[in-house]
């Protein structure tokens, strides 16, 4: 579970992120979406212990990515905007890089990395450099390092983006299978369509105001709507306003 207080994010004299409030809950998909610059990337970030809140709370499974950061951080697996990471690693070199700093079991990872390897279409590719990946190849290598500890809080910015569509489908089920179990999926992501489709809740903002938060079947009786998910967030986003 992912609680967040008044956070608020300040540069200079101008907020980023203002004075939002939210809860993406275990046994759900949460869904984070907003135009560019809205602050949906800020927000990970301050999430994930990247950059420090001016003001507010986030924890994370109770613990405060600012005063408990280490245990904060053994309880996520976070894909940020850009795989572009550890390119003169393979694969497989990154992957058990990453798994011992979680300390993963040998067995544990080795049988992780086979079956996840193969569910992407990346076994064959696991001992080449990452440099030589494309930008899909790289994706993928990295959901598979931030999942390699088995968080029960996964954070994607953009999971999707650059996945073919085989590994696209792939990866919702994974989404969907975890929060089954009773854990918590946090996403950022332009496609409306995936997120009315696959989140249980959503939580849209606009230049750094949190506008709605809640499940999509309330964003349309609050805004007595039956349209599209898409539709209605254009019209609430409207940035020429």
């Amino acid at each position: 579970m992912i609680q967040i207080q008044n956070f608020t994010k300040r540069y200079g004299d101008r907020d980023v992120v203002k004075n939002i409030s939210f809860t993406a809950k275990d046994g759900v998909i949460t869904g984070f979406i907003g135009h560019n610059g809205a602050g949906k990337s800020t927000t990970i970030k301050a999430i994930t212990g990247v950059i420090r809140p001016t003001s507010g709370t986030i924890t994370v499974n109770g613990y405060d990515v600012v005063k408990d950061a280490l245990q904060a951080k053994y309880q996520f697996g976070y894909v940020s905007d850009s795989p572009d990471h550890f390119l003169r690693l393979t694969g497989v070199e990154y992957l058990h890089f990453i798994a011992d700093i979680y300390d993963t079991p040998a067995d544990g990872r080795a049988e992780f990395i086979e079956k996840n390897a193969k569910r992407f279409g990346i076994y064959d590719a696991l001992n080449n450099q990452i440099l030589s990946y494309s930008h899909g190849m790289r994706q993928k290598i990295m959901i598979m390092g931030a999942l390699i500890h088995d968080p029960s809080v996964w954070i994607l910015d953009e999971p999707l983006t650059g996945l073919d569509p085989q590994s696209a489908f792939e990866l919702k089920k994974m989404m969907r299978e975890h929060a089954e179990k009773g854990n918590s999926v946090f996403f950022s992501t332009h496609v409306l369509e995936v997120a009315e489709k696959l989140c249980d809740e959503i939580c849209i903002i606009k230049q750094g105001e949190l506008l709605y938060t809640g499940t999509l079947e309330g964003l349309k009786a609050t805004y007595k709507s039956q349209a599209s998910l898409e539709n209605i967030f254009l019209e609430l986003t409207d940035i020429t306003e």
